[in-house]
Parts: C-alpha cells; sequence; structure tokens
C-alpha cells in the first residue's frame, strides 16, 4: 500500500501526524505500507533567504501574541505526549521550497539518503534545534547527517533541480483539493486529513487495504 503524505517541515501537526502515523504502521504487520513525502507550503510567500522568529510567524497569522502562545503551548503539549520536543521559542520560520527540493532529491536511491530520514531530520532541525531549514549551508549539513554526500547535495542546491518537479507537485496539491496539512492519500485514491490518532489510521488503513483487495 503506498501513501504519499503532503506536508510541510515548519508544520507542527506534520510531525506530530508522522508519529502517529509510524506509531499506526507498526501495528499493520500484515500491511507492507510504503511512504513518499509531497511538497506543501504553509507560507510560500516567505522571504526566501532571511528568517523570523516562529513566535512572530504565530503572532501575525493568529491575532496577536497572547493568542500565539496559547497555540504554541498547546501545540508543545500535544507534541511531548507523542514523545516529541518542540523549541518554538527558538524556531525560525523560513521559506520551505529549497527543503521540499532536498527531499524530492533524496528519492533517487543513488544520493544514499532515505527520503524518510531526511524528513525526520529537518523536522527535528526546525522544531527542536532552530535551524534555519531555508538556507543552503544548513540544508546540505542536514543531509550529511542522514549519510548523503554534503558536497552532492550542497551541488544541487546551488543549482535549479528539482524547482520544477517541487512546483508541479504544489500545484497538484491544489489541483486536488489539498488545503491544510497533514493529509495522507492512499493508492492515489483515498485521503486521510490530519494528524489523526494511531487507533484512527490503523482502522481507515485497514478498511482501505480491505477494499482494494476486494475491487
Amino acid at each position: 500500500m503506498h501513501v504519499d503524505i503532503w506536508s510541510d517541515v515548519v508544520c507542527p501537526w506534520c510531525y506530530i501526524g508522522k508519529r502517529r502515523f509510524e506509531a499506526a504502521v507498526a501495528r499493520l504487520d500484515d500491511l507492507e505500507v510504503d511512504v513518499t513525502y509531497r511538497p506543501f507550503q504553509l507560507d510560500p510567500g516567505a522571504p526566501i533567504g532571511s528568517t523570523m522568529p516562529a513566535v512572530d510567524a504565530y503572532s501575525r497569522k493568529f491575532g496577536g501574541p497572547e493568542r500565539a502562545r496559547a497555540i504554541i503551548d498547546k501545540v508543545t503539549r500535544v507534541a511531548a505526549a507523542d514523545g516529541l520536543d518542540f523549541r518554538l521559542d527558538k524556531a525560525k520560520r523560513a521559506n520551505t521550497h529549497a527543503a521540499h527540493r532536498l527531499l524530492w532529491w533524496a528519492l533517487d536511491a543513488d544520493h544514499g539518503v532515505s527520503q524518510e530520514a531526511l524528513k525526520e531530520r529537518l523536522l527535528r532541525a526546525y522544531f527542536t534545534e532552530g535551524l534555519d531549514v531555508g538556507d543552503h549551508a544548513v540544508l546540505a549539513d542536514l543531509a550529511a547527517d542522514v549519510g548523503a554526500d554534503r558536497s552532492v547535495a550542497a551541488r544541487f542546491l546551488a543549482g535549479d533541480g528539482g524547482v520544477d518537479e517541487v512546483d508541479e507537485q504544489l500545484a497538484l496539491a491544489g489541483e486536488g483539493g489539498i488545503t491544510a496539512v497533514p493529509t495522507y492519500v492512499v493508492a492515489d485514491t483515498w485521503a486521510i486529513p490530519g494528524a489523526q490518532d494511531p487507533d484512527v489510521f490503523v482502522k481507515a488503513l485497514r478498511r482501505l487495504a480491505d477494499k482494494a483487495r476486494a475491487s
């Protein structure tokens, strides 16, 4: 069963959803589930080459610092319950287009890095370590952390590889009605929206697998 997960690397519910989906898949030992991460940008207009404190970005989006702090506190508590250490007080909001290009690049097995491992590293870099996930040098370092040749990753990021492909997939998300993430698209047919509890994922994937077998 193939699942395309549409998400962004600065989306807290995408990280929480990743953990919950992984927990669900671990319980589905009778199903073979493979995943491809697809791009979505929460803030496609974010300036390239600069960052903003995530707290400020939340304040602008949600109507001020008090509301932003309440949202951050809530999502941090939820993340902790799923074993994630969110440090949004030091997170730097950046344009994520280059990060999505790198995730597209990781799909090529010749580069020696799994896309899932890179996705995990990018999420931890943003949510826990406060790194700039829009900076090419940082991205090359993160690719190297999960087994890629840093110089190869850096050369890729310096060029225009993956730009058209990522843009096409971003457009495809819009055409497919994906307006919020995470969204899990199973076998190009069924969509599961949101960071569902593992039980919900287990039931949905079993039901969809049974339906596919019967068709």
